[in-house]
């Protein structure tokens, strides 16, 4: 199951768990989507994958047990140790080559 993880881990925007800009890749690393097109370029900093919008979980529980109420959202901000300097280095050596090729 999804952290849902509350921040964008470059700019540390909120991204709350009904957030339709926040973007996760196959580890769940956590951006917003402004950060992920205009300094990330779709290359997470930490695996070098493509980012998906997060899916966001029922804010109820219309199935017993499934929903926010019963397994609610991370509150543990993450940050990325990366300098945008190098965010940007890496991501040039990767952008060009669509994510389900790296």
């Amino acid at each position: 199951m999804l952290e849902l993880r509350p921040n964008c881990e470059f700019c540390d925007k909120d991204l709350p768990p009904a957030s339709v800009e926040a973007r996760i890749c196959t580890y769940e690393c956590t951006f917003c989507a402004t950060c992920v097109d205009e300094v990330l370029r779709n290359v997470c900093p930490n695996c070098g994958g493509g980012f998906s919008p997060r899916p966001i979980r029922p804010a109820t529980n219309r199935v017993k047990g499934v929903g926010l109420p019963a397994h609610p959202a991370s509150s543990n901000r993450i940050h990325t140790p990366h300098t945008r300097d190098h965010i940007e280095g890496f991501a040039e050596t990767l952008r060009h080559i669509p994510p389900e090729q790296r």
